[in-house]
Order: structure tokens, then C-alpha cells, then sequence
């Protein structure tokens, strides 16, 4: 009896299946339980809900305050700031505000050789004329030209190459203030004149808007009214002067044979120094490694600025160039020296004789204003000059 006991119990033990019947008062626990648990895991539910959206009206009621006190949103101001300085970046790179920069002529050839392949500027622009002034020192005429410039801002920009050396100042109100670039000495009839010309035709191809390049000195003076400058320089023209040398202390004796075969005896030319150029022609001067080298090996004191464009010009056959130049000046008293011109000399006859002397022809055309500038003036014409400036040029 006890042997079939103990083999029930080892059977009821062993086997996964087998379980006790629940009794009445264990199943209402359980159920207690349950319910306990479940009622928990509700009330849990609940509190946090309410806790997200107490978070959620909260952190809306804080943006609402920080809108009303006009606080700045942090994201946006991030996301604008580059947009900005972008933009800003594209306009100084297309308009380059400071010209006194400290780069080495090396690096300014370089960099104003670059040419856009795609022609339409990325914004609305006119085209300017750039005015290179290539002086000593103070431009002691510049009262005449602030005159010239008044009311046409956005037409013109202005380079100064003077001497490093000098430390003159230049009024606030001046079209001359902060004009003046990075320069090196020259001297007449040194290759280094022609170094300052280049010079001052890189810094102004750094703005993409400058079309036209005209050189000056201080000895200027316009002859007509910026309008009409303008209106004359933006045709399809250019006008440098070029002509076959004649034998003579200042013809072909100031070829060197060094130059050939690059340059030879009959492609030598000359030519006045004061041109008036378009970009086109600009690039090509200061990206020039063919020719210019050779003045600067074995031309250093044969007056390049007289013979470097007319040569390039003529072995190039260059088109679009009128062979004048636009800036008048007498040989009357001096072969080798234009005249000086003083206060005295400054008439209505005199100033109508420059505007309407000569004809000539323009884009195909004969036309009596053949010159756009003259030189060369002293200091003690400026009262003379301002005061018929109204009358004879048309401004002032």
C-alpha cells in the first residue's frame, strides 16, 4: 500500500501538466492583484500625460514671452549669418572697396588675369570708366576734378599711383580720398614707367564693372562734362596713338637688337603714353609674357611707356583702334618736352581751341571734338580754370 502511494506522488510530481485545482479563495486574490496592478499602470498613464503636456504648454508659453520682449530666435540668426557674409564676400570680390592693399605685383598680375568665362554679371550693373592717374604726388587740379565727377558716382572709379615716398593728405570730401594704391618709384624713361601703368591697369581690373581704362597725370584737365566723356569712351573704339619710327634720338635708335627675333626692327612703334584702352586690351597688357619681358631685359632706359603698347600693337595687328590719342598737348615750344600752360594762359579762345580746333574721325565719322582731356597745367590755373568751367566745359 505504501509502495503504490509513493509511485502516485512520483508521477504527480514529475509531471509538467499537472496542477492542483485552484481553490475559491486563491483565484479571488489573484484576481485582486490584477486589478491592483492594472489600476496602477493607469494612474501612471495618466499623471504622465499630463506631465508632457504641461511640458509642452510651458515651453510654448516661454517662446510666447521671449517673442513679446522681441528677443532674438538663436536658430535663425544662425542660418542668416553666412547668407549674409556671402553675399557681402561676392559684392567685394566683384567691387573691391580697398585698394591699398599689400599684395606683390606678382600676385595682383595673377590675380586680375582671371577672366569669367560666363559674360552676364550674377546682378544689375553699369559699366564704368576707370580713371588712372599716374602722378609724383598731390593732384594739385582736384577741385576741378571733383567738379568733373559730382552727381555721376557709379560711372567712374578712380586709381592714384603716386610716389611711395609721398605723405600729402587728401581731404574726406575728395573723389581722390582712399584712391591711392600700392606703388613703387619710377622715372621718366625707365621701364619702370611702364611697370606703374600696369600696375594701375591690374588694381582696376579687380572690378569686374570697369570697362574702360583712360591714363592721366595731375597736369590734366577734362575738356567737356563727364556726360559726354561717357558717352565717348563707351563706343566700340580705343585710342592709342602709333606710328612707324622715325630715325632720330627719339625714333627707332632707341631699338635695342637685343629684343629679336620676338621683337624686331619693323615691328618698332611709337606713341603717345596717355591711352585710353578697353578690357579686353587691359587683360592682354598685364598678362602679357611675351613681349613686355623683353622690354624689361633690354629696354630699361629706351622710354617703354612711349614704345611697349604701339609695338604690341602693331606685331599684333590689334583691332577697334583709333591711332590718336585723346589727351592734347602742345610740341610747340620743346621737341623733346610738351609746354606748360599757367594761369595766364587760360582763356576762353584758348579752351575753345582745345574742344573744337581739329576734325578727326569718330567710329566713322568726321566729328571736331578730338580730344577729351589736355595737359599740361600748372597749379596757379585752377581759379582760372573753375571759373570758366561752367561756361566753356560744361560743368561746375
Amino acid at each position: 500500500m505504501k509502495s503504490l502511494r509513493s509511485s502516485s506522488y512520483r508521477q504527480k510530481t514529475l509531471s509538467p501538466l499537472w496542477s492542483p485545482p485552484p481553490s475559491s479563495s486563491s483565484l479571488t486574490i489573484k484576481l485582486l492583484f490584477a486589478f491592483f496592478f492594472l489600476a496602477i499602470g493607469f494612474g501612471l498613464g495618466i499623471i504622465k500625460g499630463h506631465h508632457i503636456k504641461s511640458s509642452t504648454i510651458s515651453r510654448s508659453s516661454s517662446s510666447s514671452s521671449s517673442s513679446s520682449l522681441n528677443l532674438p530666435a538663436v536658430l535663425p540668426v544662425k542660418k542668416a549669418k553666412p547668407m549674409i557674409e556671402a553675399r557681402a564676400g561676392f559684392k567685394r570680390y566683384m567691387k573691391p572697396t580697398d585698394i591699398m592693399h599689400d599684395i606683390s605685383d606678382g600676385e595682383l598680375f595673377w590675380k586680375a588675369s582671371m577672366v569669367p568665362r560666363i559674360k552676364k554679371l550674377p546682378y544689375h550693373w553699369f559699366p564704368k570708366i576707370a580713371f588712372l592717374f599716374l602722378t609724383k604726388g598731390e593732384i594739385p587740379l582736384s577741385p576741378l576734378w571733383d567738379k568733373f565727377f559730382k552727381g555721376h558716382g557709379g560711372l567712374y572709379s578712380i586709381y592714384v599711383h603716386s610716389d611711395p615716398l609721398f605723405n600729402g593728405s587728401v581731404p574726406v570730401e575728395s573723389v581722390f580720398y582712399g584712391r591711392r594704391i600700392r606703388s613703387k618709384k619710377t622715372r621718366w624713361g625707365h621701364v619702370n614707367m611702364m611697370d606703374a601703368e600696369r600696375r594701375l591697369l591690374a588694381n582696376a581690373l579687380l572690378d569686374f564693372t570697369n570697362e574702360r581704362f583712360i591714363l592721366l597725370s595731375e597736369s590734366h584737365i577734362p575738356l567737356f562734362n563727364f556726360s559726354t566723356v561717357y558717352s565717348y569712351l563707351m563706343g566700340p573704339t580705343i585710342y592709342i596713338e602709333s606710328y612707324n619710327n622715325m630715325p632720330g634720338p627719339t625714333g627707332r635708335t632707341r631699338y635695342s637688337k637685343k629684343m629679336g627675333p620676338v621683337i624686331r626692327p619693323e615691328h618698332w612703334h611709337k606713341g603717345s603714353q596717355w591711352f585710353d584702352m578697353d578690357r579686353k586690351l587691359a587683360l592682354e597688357v598685364i598678362s602679357d609674357e611675351k613681349y613686355y619681358p623683353e622690354f624689361r631685359k633690354h629696354c630699361k632706359l629706351c622710354v617703354a611707356h612711349e614704345h611697349y603698347l604701339p609695338t604690341m600693337l602693331n606685331i599684333n595687328k590689334w583691332r577697334n583702334v583709333e591711332n590718336r590719342s585723346l589727351t592734347w598737348m602742345s610740341w610747340s615750344k620743346n621737341e623733346y618736352q610738351p609746354a606748360k600752360f599757367s594761369g595766364d594762359d587760360v582763356t576762353i579762345e584758348f579752351l575753345k581751341k582745345l574742344r573744337h580746333g581739329r576734325s578727326c574721325n569718330y567710329n566713322g565719322m568726321e566729328t571736331r571734338v578730338c580730344f577729351l582731356f589736355a595737359r599740361k597745367f600748372l597749379p596757379n590755373c585752377l581759379g582760372r580754370l573753375l571759373e570758366l568751367s561752367p561756361i566753356i566745359l560744361g560743368f561746375g
